[in-house]
């Protein structure tokens, strides 16, 4: 199955690109010095170091100084919210939204048992932010605005510069989760309104455990690692050497096919997505159909269950990616979708395909060949399949026997 896999669950992770692996393998065996050491062999390494941060740098149209590396992104949006709260202890205030990603969503969490005041912002029915109520939100007292590019299971893209034009107005720190953006969509930090902005490797075709966080020269940064002098005293920690050249070559080569690659994702994408809805009965988009990722589609197949329609793409060797956390054993929907107020009818059966510069047109004439008959067989399993009252009554009984 490995070989034959149709992987449509890119923004989960993405396979590391082979011209990736090459650059990097060197410095697994050869180069094994430390980039900080004072002699020829180990400055070889850190002259690679720091080629790499500018091939970073360029795909985020940023200075080369302003990248720390940090080891995923989860580390990132932790480092940047800890920071500004740190930069601004007078401040008590943070405002977020109610479809983060739990690296998110979960900090500012604990940060309320600390004593922090937390607005989580709400979304439509597509998925958008509504801008009057974050403005009702900022006060003088707010530090710190962290809300994502792009949202990972809908692909919904948020106004960032007009939020961010509305944070400056009230001298908060506005930080930017972009994990999902990156490689995907065109960024330029030197026009941009945000101070600070997480990345992570293995979202654009590099390896796991490398991430960095782009941090606006002249914004106040307090390091969440404390110890030796590296990444300019704002993370310590002796650099993963392998993964930063790999992450700086990945860089370099999404932005090299960057434009190529959203226009193609964006055709295999609406072609995956119209036929199915043409095909399918009772079937929708979940999110923004306009201002989103061109490589994201989620889609609602209503009646059934995300983790069973799962099961039986597996079978045909296809991986994809449920919206509802049915795949942990729970019946409760993933928190994204029941912020946007989806019906449970539609909610439960939602499945989310994320495309990558090397999906094939035969991959997507393969999903769009099985997926009917997988949603009629399952539809078949169902007495209420054009019954959302029946259905509903139906999960409740079998929730109620678990």
């Amino acid at each position: 199955m490995q070989n034959n896999c149709i992987y449509l669950d890119n923004n989960a992770t993405t396979k590391v690109d082979s011209e990736v692996i090459e650059v990097m393998l060197p410095y697994l065996t050869d180069y094994y010095g430390n980039p900080s050491s004072m002699h020829t062999f180990g400055g070889q390494v850190g002259k690679a170091v720091r080629t790499a941060r500018e091939q970073l740098a360029a795909i985020l149209g940023a200075d080369e100084s302003e990248i720390v590396y940090t080891s995923c992104g989860t580390e990132g949006d932790n480092a940047a919210i800890r920071a500004a709260l740190l930069a601004q202890p007078e401040k008590r205030h943070i405002i977020t939204t109610q479809v983060e990603h739990p690296a998110v969503l979960n900090v500012c969490k604990q940060l309320e048992t600390q004593g922090y005041s937390v607005t989580y912002l709400s979304v439509n029915h597509q998925g958008q932010l509504d801008l009057d109520e974050l403005e009702a939100s900022l006060t003088g007292n707010t530090a710190l605005v962290t809300i994502m590019y792009a949202n990972n299971e809908t692909g919904t893209i948020f106004p960032i510069e007009q939020i961010g034009l509305r944070v400056k107005e009230y001298g908060a720190i506005f930080h930017v989760d972009a994990v999902q953006a990156v490689g995907k969509i065109p960024l330029n930090m030197k026009t941009s309104t945000v101070d600070m902005l997480t990345l992570s490797g293995h979202k654009l075709h590099g390896p796991k455990g490398i991430g960095a966080l782009y941090i606006r020269r002249g914004v106040r940064f307090r390091p969440f690692m404390i110890g030796g002098h590296q990444e300019r005293g704002r993370r310590a920690g002796t650099e993963n050497v392998p993964a930063i050249i790999a992450l700086g070559k990945a860089a370099e080569l999404e932005l090299l096919h960057l434009e190529e690659a959203i226009a193609r994702e964006r055709k295999l994408r609406d072609r995956l997505e119209q036929t199915l809805l043409a095909t399918i009965p009772n079937c929708v988009v979940n999110g923004d159909v306009t201002q989103r990722l061109p490589n994201t589609t989620n889609i609602g197949f209503k009646y059934i269950e995300g983790e069973a329609i799962l099961l039986l793409l597996n079978k045909y060797g296809i991986c994809a990616s449920s919206g509802s956390a049915c795949t942990s054993g729970s019946l409760e929907p993933s928190h994204v979708l029941r912020a946007m107020g989806l019906p449970y009818t539609t909610l439960h059966g939602s499945i989310r395909f994320s495309l990558c510069r090397y999906t094939t047109e035969a991959e997507i004439d393969r999903v769009i060949e099985v997926m009917p008959s997988i949603v009629e067989r399952l539809r078949a399993l169902s007495p209420f399949k054009n019954d959302d009252a029946g259905w509903l009554q139906g999960q409740e009984q079998a929730l109620a026997h678990r």
